[in-house]
């Protein structure tokens, strides 16, 4: 999820958010953790829904 710090009510609806999502069971992590390295285009492709797709190596020949 992204939140955007100059969204009007983000400050004091996010603790309520993250609670139920925590008792729910998910876990928060730094964005960092998630986005693959490299370059967009050669080490990675972006799919429709936004994931990031590791680029697939040219088979050895």
């Amino acid at each position: 999820m992204l939140f955007h710090n100059a969204a009007l009510h983000t400050p004091e609806a996010l603790p309520g958010i993250l609670e139920k999502l925590l008792q729910e069971g998910y876990t928060f992590v730094p964005i960092s953790q998630i986005i693959l390295p490299g370059t967009y285009g050669s080490d990675y492709t972006i799919d429709h829904t936004g994931k990031q797709i590791p680029a697939i190596a040219a088979p050895a020949q």
